[in-house]
């Protein structure tokens, strides 16, 4: 349960001492440093850019252009679903699964290229609850909670993992498409190397910001 997994590391990094603090992020500066919505400045010995589908407007402000889109992902979610699911199915042909969850039962999927700003489409969500109930025919009645993500997406499905080639200090962490929560971990050893100053454990060229081109679109 995704919504768990990170309670339990929030709780964690409080008990060792990280101090969280919530708020917009207008920009990110070379110095490095982050300016904030209500005009505050932070600056910082290093900078950890990890804003998913957001992080290449921010990533702007460094200089560097990096190609993002946001998959837009639906789900509708069933606090009392009506049937016994104790393990996620995955719908191949028809492109979206069934996961058990703390909050119920989720039916997710779909992949939508309409950006950030645009509206979302509940319709979407609505369509795979009835395409779900050909395989679970007992699902309950209604369309359960709907939500619409964004899914970071790079032109060549890797992700962006690295330093910002034009600003000391700033670390690059996004673009994991659908396997954010799955490739968490290694992305975290790794970018966690580089703030060190440690070499990190696998050769991290295939997923360089710049692979995409220079600011100018040489």
């Amino acid at each position: 349960d995704p919504r768990v997994l990170v309670d339990r590391l929030r709780a964690h990094l409080i008990d060792r001492g990280c101090r969280i603090r919530q708020a917009e992020v207008r920009a990110v500066e070379p110095a490095p440093a982050v300016r904030l919505a209500d005009g505050e400045r932070i600056a910082a010995d290093a900078i950890v850019l990890a804003a998913g589908a957001w992080s290449a407007p921010l990533a702007a402000g460094c200089g560097d252009r990096i190609l993002l889109e946001s998959e837009r992902g639906y789900n509708a979610t069933f606090a009392a679903p009506g049937i016994a699911v104790t393990r996620e199915l995955i719908f191949a042909e028809h492109s979206f699964v069934a996961s058990p969850l703390t909050a119920g039962l989720r039916i997710g999927g779909t992949v939508e290229f309409a950006g950030l700003a645009a509206p979302a489409h509940p319709a979407r969500a609505r369509a795979l609850v009835t395409l779900a109930r050909r395989y679970l025919p007992g699902l309950a009645a209604g369309d359960g909670q709907v939500w619409m993500g964004h899914r970071p997406a790079t032109p060549d499905s890797l992700p962006v993992i690295g330093p910002s080639p034009r600003a000391r200090g700033v670390f690059y962490a996004f673009g994991h498409g659908h396997l954010g929560l799955t490739q968490a971990a290694t992305t975290g050893r790794l970018i966690a190397a580089l703030v060190a100053g440690r070499a990190p454990h696998i050769d991290i060229g295939p997923f360089a910001s710049d692979r995409f081109g220079s600011p100018h679109g040489g």
